[in-house]
């Protein structure tokens, strides 16, 4: 397990732990999921020092008092039987678009809040392209085309010949890999995005940002060296609730999903990037590049959100050095 997976992986543990430990002094109805990811994810946060262990306790310690203020529900239950459930999600939910890592559930008040635990990076999503792989149809339901597959086979033949001719081929045996390899996939790619919302107006702009944000509303908890920040995704509007007379300490906006696809270009001097621009604020770039060091007849997405709305809720808490 890659040390950025085992620290990301800490993070999940020390928010659920914090989550227990805050909750559960003044109710004794808070229960954990003993599940295979929590099991992965403790057994992360124990191999490090209890320095780090120190540090990440902190700042989860810092996110959860801010949510507790801002999610009433926590804290606040039925009776004797309305548990809340922490649980750490599988990582393969967010294959499915759900990119929560951390949930508390009430199931009596038909109530949950997830949070994505994000340590030190911003992204928002990892997806590849090969020549298997539908977007389209993965991301936002819709196939690509047969021009789409017949435009990106060429290039993936390529990568797989030279692969299956020598294991330990490297990229950097490619002469003039950006222009090769990554402008005619990002052509391709850019081409079939355009097709689709020409095909499919206002349901693209909508279905892309669900797919790379998170199609279940959640808070994005960012662990930095001397902050937290939290940033509130509320597409649904399932964030924030009151319990009955208990309002929430802040008001949490609703986020408008975007409606319509504005234009797709490169980046300024650049043949690895390109930036979406949607409606209502979003705007998303998508960076190619190779995920392993060997050649192989696939290419990775490193996604980031550039800019949201104006009403995207972030809070930052600053926790001092280590």
């Amino acid at each position: 397990m890659a040390i950025q997976t085992k620290t990301g992986k800490a993070f999940e543990y020390a928010l659920l732990k914090e989550f227990y430990d805050r909750l559960n002094k003044s109710h004794n109805n808070v229960i954990i999921i003993d599940s295979e990811p929590y099991k992965t994810a403790k057994l992360c946060y124990e191999i490090f020092s209890e320095d780090d262990q120190g540090l990440y306790s902190l700042v989860s310690s810092a996110a959860i008092n801010f949510l507790v203020d801002i999610e009433p529900r926590l804290s606040n239950s039925l009776n004797s039987d309305d548990v809340l459930q922490l649980e750490i999600v599988s990582d393969s939910e967010g294959q499915t678009g759900d990119v929560r890592d951390v949930l508390a559930i009430r199931l009596l008040q038909k109530w949950e809040i997830g949070i994505s635990a994000k340590n030190n990076h911003r992204a928002v999503k990892h997806s590849r392209l090969s020549q298997k792989i539908d977007f389209g149809n993965k991301w936002i339901g819709l196939p690509c085309s047969s021009d789409y597959f017949g435009e990106i086979k060429p290039i993936f033949d390529f990568l797989t010949n030279l692969r299956d001719k020598d294991k330990s081929t490297k990229w950097t045996a490619i002469k003039d890999m950006h222009d090769n390899i990554y402008v005619p996939l990002l052509d391709a790619f850019r081409s079939e995005l355009l097709r689709l919302d020409n095909e499919n107006p206002e349901i693209v702009p909508k279905r892309l940002v669900e797919y790379l944000i998170g199609n279940q509303d959640f808070y994005k908890v960012i662990k930095g060296k001397s902050t937290v920040e939290i940033q509130a995704y509320n597409l649904h509007g399932t964030l924030n609730q009151p319990f009955e007379k208990v309002k929430p300490k802040a008001k949490i906006p609703k986020l408008k999903l975007p409606t319509r696809l504005i234009e797709v270009v490169y980046e300024n001097n650049s043949k690895t990037t390109l930036i979406v621009s949607l409606n209502e604020g979003w705007q998303i770039s998508f960076r190619i590049h190779n995920a392993s060091s060997r050649v192989e007849p696939s290419l990775k997405f490193d996604i980031n959100l550039i800019s949201a709305p104006h009403t995207l809720f972030i809070n930052h808490i600053f926790i001092g050095e280590k």
